[in-house]
């Protein structure tokens, strides 16, 4: 399994300058054709972010009851902007072989490689909108302090995560479609199980908590809340944080795994 897993890494490292290469090009492919071009990098989340804050401070009027408290947009966009990168990993990241099978057929592209080419582009996307949750951030009237260097933290710790899960997944993918799809359609579940427009501590129901803190998405959300947001160290809150290690841990045993079984087989089924 170390073999495995060395040779993961050593193709990421080798193949790093043609990963970034690939990454951005993957960009100016979605953008090309469109007038607006990278603006709707922007404009859906924006909208994304503009009918939840209406729907959940406007109409269910969940905003913070303590007036002396940070506003609640802040609180929303500190858990949806690492949503949005999550969400294009769950739906797409699972899915990646099938959208460059020429790299597999035609280049011999370490397969590995391919799952860090379309988690770096969207991880450049959540860079960007990162930058919009600083100006959303100061706007609010919140300065500068030592939290926010967890920040640079997460945002790693956000991208190897969910490229293990996009190299586990995609060759599982590759073998059968059926897992593409299993995938795709918990997508919407994730979502609303994950805490990502709600506080999981609030839920009076502590065995459904422990269940939910070893839910990925969870952990990063509330993450990074700690960070703008409620200024916690994201290591203090022991909770999710043990929940998501072993999920960690479980998901590079996986990785190393079906990569080990199915890396010779998939350039065959494709």
């Amino acid at each position: 399994m170390l073999k495995t897993l060395g040779t993961i890494l050593k193709d990421n490292w080798e193949w790093r300058g043609r990963i970034a290469n690939l990454s951005l090009f993957e960009l100016r492919k979605k953008s090309r054709g469109a007038v607006l071009s990278w603006a709707w990098f922007f404009i859906r989340p924006a909208m994304y972010i503009f009918c939840f804050w209406f729907a959940l401070e406007i109409g269910l009027r969940a905003g913070n009851a303590n007036p002396d408290a940070p506003p609640y947009f802040l609180w929303l966009c500190a858990g949806l902007i690492p949503w949005f990168f999550m969400q294009d990993s769950i739906n797409n990241g699972c899915d990646v072989l099938h959208r460059y099978p020429y790299l597999v057929n035609k280049i011999k592209f370490p397969l590995s490689a391919i799952s860090s080419i379309y988690e770096g582009a969207q991880m450049i996307i959540e860079l960007f909108l990162m930058v919009a949750l600083f100006v959303i951030y100061f706007a609010c009237g919140m300065g500068l302090d030592i939290y926010l260097l967890q920040v640079p933290i997460l945002l790693l710790l956000m991208y190897v995560f969910w490229v293990m899960f996009s190299i586990c997944f995609s060759q599982l993918s590759a073998i059968s479609k059926d897992v593409a799809n299993l995938i795709k359609a918990l997508g919407t579940p994730i979502f609303w199980l994950s805490g990502v427009i709600f506080n999981v501590n609030d839920i009076p129901i502590p065995w459904l908590q422990t269940i939910l803190n070893y839910n990925p998405v969870t952990f990063f959300t509330r993450a990074f809340r700690n960070a703008f947001y409620d200024k916690v160290w994201f290591w203090e809150d022991t909770s999710v944080l043990v929940g998501f290690v072993v999920v960690f841990v479980v998901q590079l045993l996986l990785m190393v795994v079906v990569y080990k079984k199915f890396n010779e087989e998939v350039a065959d089924v494709l």
